[in-house]
């Protein structure tokens, strides 16, 4: 099989969830798609890959072994926070997302990389770590938890980015969520992945000021880049 390593990136900048899950499962559909019809027709065209960075208005997402309950708002109480609420078909329990927060929607056909997803996840951990440390913030894994953490040899261990992904014939879609600027007093209305204590952070937190969030777009893009050694 020839391995494409080309990766097609947007920035879909503020966009609605439920828009933008509609265009991940659109092109999501059709790399698998490709896939099928590369083995029905016995032959090697390229599949493609695509990365996407997006924002979303305030919005909570429960993934398929997520508990309900975690959510601490009812109708009203959304509407007073001006958010919305999705049920949605990846892993995890329930999480944030909303202005400031970088949120990546790696559609990838891992047949191109690795088919291995604890990889997977574990390499885009990386590339969040290595953009941290740019910023001078020590960060790393929590044994037992997907995501980044802070501090997470002890009691004040803190997450300041999210990961849930789908994966389906090796191709994957949703992500993470790595919070630069993000209003954290959001995550107050749930139990954030489930895990009631523990805390989260954001760059912004961290070091005390506003970060520019296109810079570390464009870090944390060169990270994953060099990491999954993607073609531009």
């Amino acid at each position: 099989m020839i391995k494409n390593k080309k990766i097609i990136f947007q920035d879909w900048g503020l966009l609605d969830y439920q828009a933008a899950w509609e265009k991940q499962e659109t092109i999501f559909s059709a790399t698998v798609q490709a896939k099928v019809a590369n083995r029905t027709n016995n032959s090697e065209n390229p599949v493609p890959n695509h990365l996407i960075f997006v924002e979303h208005p305030n919005v909570y997402t429960l993934g398929k072994s997520g508990q309900p309950e975690n959510l601490l708002l009812d109708e009203k109480g959304l509407r007073e926070k001006h958010a919305t609420y999705y049920k949605i078909n990846r892993g995890g329990d329930i999480t944030y997302h909303g202005p400031g927060q970088i949120v990546g929607y790696p559609i990838l056909d891992l047949d191109n990389f690795f088919t291995d997803i604890h990889l997977y996840l574990r390499t885009l951990e990386q590339a969040v770590i290595d953009t941290l440390a740019e910023y001078g913030i020590p960060s790393g894994r929590y044994p037992g938890y997907t995501g980044v953490w802070l501090d997470a040899d002890n009691e004040r261990a803190r997450k300041i980015c999210a990961l849930g992904v789908r994966c389906s014939r090796w191709v994957t879609m949703h992500g993470f969520a790595f919070n630069v600027n993000t209003d954290l007093e959001y995550f107050k209305n749930i139990i954030p992945c489930g895990i009631d204590d523990k805390d989260v952070t954001s760059m912004k937190t961290e070091l005390g000021k506003e970060v520019d969030l296109n810079e570390v777009k464009q870090i944390l893009f060169k990270n994953i880049v060099r990491l999954f050694e993607m073609e531009t």
